[in-house]
């Protein structure tokens, strides 16, 4: 008889309609590939050489004001520049490229260097949330812009390029590839059945409770049915809203409450601080109502068995589609018994 525990099978990814193939015999394999260094975690509370902390002269030679709370500044090498020329080629349909557009913003999370999410103070981190909200309603005021990315790189390991704790905010002339395939997937089956495509998939959830990792009355932690990264993770509302900016003062509380025990339990995994890519996904802005979108928030860590061990995306990975061989109940039965209080002052 099949077991979903034991033998191989594909899942279905509801938000972009992508596959992945799931392998859970194979844990069963020693590993006997590359283990990674682990990275110094004892950094002060103020770095004189960092180009982010308070007072700091950056690399442009703008000097940082003596911020006290969370803080935003324009991108100093930004991968969108806003004053890019309309143009492009198409040869034959063959070779094909359009010009893109954008701003591009770094928030720096906290003036103290030594921090991250999990250690933050829950206020600081509301903060946080509240100028998320700030720069989404900001940067959506500019017609030209069309999706507005928020996101964190946390560890060398994520090409992270600077320790202090910040994130990133991508606002772009046209929508990411992975945007449209969940606008797609979210819209049809919102004319479908009148309910939002996370709506749904979240009342199983929270009736399986199988991968709910941590909850509270406004959001969802869960390890994704179709997850690909070890320990994937996503954080949904309860409410039905298209983005950060319709979150009241409550909600507000909430997503820093979850978002510092998620990440806690993260730490707490490998006793380690956990590397990730997380970020936002939330409705186009200036393209008309979309209200079929649901606003979530995805977590892809790359550690596999230990604080050592990484997650590789090679081989059948790039050339066909993704496998992973923890199945996603077993991430989450892990995830569900760690402490939300973390390691460093246990």
């Amino acid at each position: 008889m099949f077991n979903s525990k034991e033998h191989s099978h594909t899942r279905l990814n509801i938000l972009t309609g992508d596959w992945i193939l799931v392998s859970p015999h194979r844990m069963k394999r020693p590993w006997q590939g590359k283990v990674e260094a682990l990275p110094a975690d004892n950094r002060p509370a103020y770095d004189p050489t960092c180009y982010l902390c308070p007072g700091n002269k950056r690399s442009d030679g703008t000097v940082n004001p003596a911020y006290t709370d969370a803080y935003v500044f324009t991108n100093d090498f930004s991968a969108l520049l806003p004053d890019t020329p309309d143009g492009g080629e198409n040869e034959n349909g063959l070779l094909v490229s359009s010009s893109e557009s954008g701003i591009c913003r770094v928030i720096c999370f906290s003036p103290d260097h030594s921090l991250t999410l999990p250690v933050m103070q829950e206020e600081a981190i509301v903060k946080v949330v509240q100028l998320w909200k700030k720069e989404f309603n900001d940067l959506s005021q500019n017609e030209h812009i069309k999706y507005i990315q928020i996101f964190e790189n946390k560890g060398e390991i994520m090409g992270c390029s600077n320790p202090h704790p910040h994130g990133q905010i991508w606002a772009s002339s046209s929508v990411p590839l992975e945007l449209t395939k969940e606008t797609t997937q979210q819209k049809n089956y919102f004319e479908k059945n009148d309910k939002s495509l996370l709506s749904a998939y979240l009342d199983v959830e929270l009736q399986k409770k199988e991968r709910i990792v941590v909850e509270n009355e406004h959001f969802v932690a869960l390890v994704p049915y179709w997850a690909v990264w070890p320990y994937e993770t996503m954080i949904i509302s309860k409410r039905h809203v298209q983005t950060v900016t319709q979150f009241t003062a409550e909600e507000e509380i909430a997503l820093a409450q979850i978002l510092k025990q998620l990440t806690c339990k993260y730490d707490n995994l490998f006793n380690v601080s956990f590397p990730y890519s997380g970020g936002m996904h939330q409705a186009p802005v200036n393209d008309g109502a979309h209200p079929e979108w649901h606003w979530h928030m995805h977590f892809y860590p790359p550690l596999l068995r230990s604080a050592t061990v990484k997650k590789f995306m090679v081989g059948y990975e790039m050339l066909a589609n993704p496998q992973r061989d923890i199945t996603p109940e077993m991430a989450a039965a892990t995830l569900q018994q760690l402490s939300t209080v973390h390691y460093s002052i246990q």
